[in-house]
């Protein structure tokens, strides 16, 4: 197997390292004692840190002299303790539902038109969807993607239906019309589901989990083949569903 570090990006990996440069002891800093501490050039340093305050990873002094870690630093540093505390609260609430039906339930988020799953509880069925966690699926064909699709302003959920949406199965759907009336209807219901329109022979269930605001923020869903999901099972097993996310969200800072 190959180095992995040798798959490095040479700017990007100093740019790295310039922000691994602020610290509690040098919070701080200027390009001289940045350019001396990494050993590069004054003026390759300075054109790396401008770029990084130019995108809001660096910020000036008061006196314009230094440099200090900006604000975009701890956004990113924010979304991964949201993201660490979404899976905390609803660990609890998808071991129940995975019990309560023994099937399998995950949690995932919306990333860049994609479902990006952030948290999987197994059941004991051998038979099951293999989806993991840091695995992504495409959302529009897929119940989680779907119902977090529903609830997207209309400018970005057309901005991802205006994609090309590949056929992954004879039932996937494809028009962005036939969609959007769709997930009207998944608005209205609270929750979204999916009939072997990812993967043949699965169906799935989910349910929007709200942050402080009401925005979905996630959805926990469940994936189970159809041979174990008829169409009548679905109304319980999404009625479960919405219960636990609306625990969920509560915790998360939403109310009614």
């Amino acid at each position: 197997m190959k180095d992995p570090n040798g798959y490095n990006v040479r700017a990007v990996e100093r740019a790295l390292q310039i922000l691994n440069c602020f610290d509690d002891e040098h919070p701080e800093q200027g390009v001289s004692e940045v350019a001396q501490a990494m050993g590069l050039h004054k003026a390759t340093t300075h054109r790396i840190m401008t770029t990084l305050l130019n995108y809001g990873y660096l910020e000036r002094t008061a006196d314009g002299q230094k440099y200090r870690l900006g604000l975009c630093v701890a956004e990113l540093g924010y979304k991964v303790i949201r993201r660490l505390e979404l899976r905390r609260e609803a660990l609890p609430y998808m071991t129940q539902l995975a019990q309560r039906f023994d099937e399998r339930c995950d949690l995932s988020v919306f990333d860049q038109s994609s479902v990006f799953y952030v948290g999987v509880v197994r059941s004991h069925h051998a038979l099951t969807i293999a989806a993991a966690v840091g695995q992504r699926l495409p959302a529009y064909c897929t119940a989680s993607g779907k119902i977090m699709l529903a609830f997207l302003p209309p400018e970005q959920r057309a901005a991802c239906l205006n994609q090309p949406l590949t056929r992954f199965t004879d039932k996937t759907i494809t028009s962005r019309a036939e969609l959007e009336r769709q997930l009207e209807g998944f608005r209205q219901q609270g929750y979204a589901f999916d009939d072997e329109e990812y993967e043949a022979g699965i169906r799935a269930v989910a349910a929007p989990i709200l942050n402080q605001d009401g925005k979905v923020i996630a959805a926990i869903g469940m994936p189970v083949p159809t041979e174990r999901m008829t169409l009548d099972r679905i109304p319980e097993i999404a009625s479960a569903l919405k219960e636990a996310a609306n625990e969920i969200s509560r915790w998360m800072g939403w109310t009614v």
